[in-house]
């Protein structure tokens, strides 16, 4: 039971390592994280008496 628990525990870890990794080194390989931003302008309309 122990060794599937630091089995887990590693893979934990190295899941947790590459998604950082991967956070700070994609913009490097051409991954884009950021949003598309895109001005949205739409009427609302108030009932005000």
């Amino acid at each position: 039971m122990g060794k599937l628990f630091r089995a887990l525990f590693f893979l934990i870890i190295l899941s947790a390592i590459g998604l950082i990794g991967f956070a700070y080194l994609g913009p490097i390989f051409g991954a884009d994280f950021s949003a598309p931003q895109k001005e949205i302008r739409e009427s609302v309309p108030l009932d005000v008496q």
